[in-house]
């Protein structure tokens, strides 16, 4: 089962390691990257910083098998760069009847980008993104760590508004 779909600019690092895969019992992580899927040394480096235990895949967006990930027997994290490739998942077979959350985690500022939540800026096309994907039946929510309360799209929304 895909126990989480994140969007990440990081991939993975502290958050994903110490507070989602424990939280979310997860054994496997995928990261669903075009860039780090075609990098050697970011792939190696993703798969030697998660725990003893923990597997790691990187593999272009395309690549996954997401009937195969969602049919898993124990938890997977699965690790997007940003919400075009969660688009360009959707097209490629990750729907929300294989996870129905997605987490916004870490999006950096960036020229036209807007701040929702301490790690989180948005732009304009990205709203646009996350409202196709809340129409195909994903709930979308920002939160960095288990932790922290989440935040829904009509507030994400909201703050990105209030913020221009």
């Amino acid at each position: 089962m895909i126990g989480l779909a994140r969007v990440d600019e990081r991939l993975v690092h502290g958050q994903v390691l110490v507070g989602w895969v424990p939280h979310l019992g997860a054994r496997r992580v995928v990261v669903a990257d075009d860039e780090a899927a075609g990098s050697p040394l970011a792939r190696a480096a993703m798969t030697l910083a998660l725990p003893p235990g923990v597997e790691a895949e990187v593999d272009p967006v395309k690549g996954v098998d997401w009937e195969a990930l969602a049919g898993s027997p124990e938890a997977v994290l699965v690790v997007f760069r940003d919400v075009a490739e969660v688009e360009r998942a959707l097209a490629a077979g990750f729907t929300p009847d294989r996870v129905p959350v997605l987490n916004l985690g870490n999006v950096h500022y960036a020229l036209g980008r807007r701040q929702v939540t301490p790690s989180v800026f948005l732009s304009g096309a990205e709203i646009d993104g996350l409202r196709r994907l809340a129409a195909a039946g994903f709930r979308i929510e920002a939160r960095a760590v288990p932790l922290d309360a989440p935040i829904d799209l009509a507030e994400i929304e909201r703050r990105w508004n209030a913020a221009g």
